[in-house]
């Protein structure tokens, strides 16, 4: 079985999210993804809509995802792949880079935004309203 691990907030999901979820999940057999708490993106300066439970919620009625676990801090990443014998970590290539630690433990692959689509901008595009 190959596992694959994803992180984000997932917050406001919109469709470059699910293309994300279904490319992740099509490179293995199951597919964790970890969800930033709402404690941690206060600490990043992020505001959710949705809480850390909604978004939790949500991911798991998503056909793609096989189980859902929470992101405290940055730090964890290394511990995550450990404890959840991860094959594959991938993020999209904004991160370029930015996760290569990863490669003494697992493949890392940066996989191309969908474009046009973010969580920004859908929020500026909803303040503009």
């Amino acid at each position: 079985m190959i596992k694959v691990l994803t992180y984000g907030t997932f917050d406001l999901l919109h469709h470059g999210h699910i293309r994300l979820l279904e490319r992740s999940r099509s490179l293995g057999d199951h597919l964790t993804v970890a969800v930033s708490t709402d404690q941690f993106n206060l600490g990043k300066g992020k505001i959710c809509a949705y809480t850390y439970e909604e978004r939790v919620h949500i991911l798991r009625a998503i056909r793609y995802v096989d189980n859902v676990i929470p992101e405290t801090d940055w730090e964890q990443k290394i511990d995550d792949v450990k404890n959840h014998d991860i094959d594959i970590f991938v993020i999209g290539d904004d991160w370029e880079g930015e996760f290569d630690f990863l490669k003494d433990y697992c493949k890392v692959l940066y996989l191309p935004r969908t474009p046009d689509i973010s969580t920004t901008q859908v929020k500026e595009m909803l303040s503009n309203k």
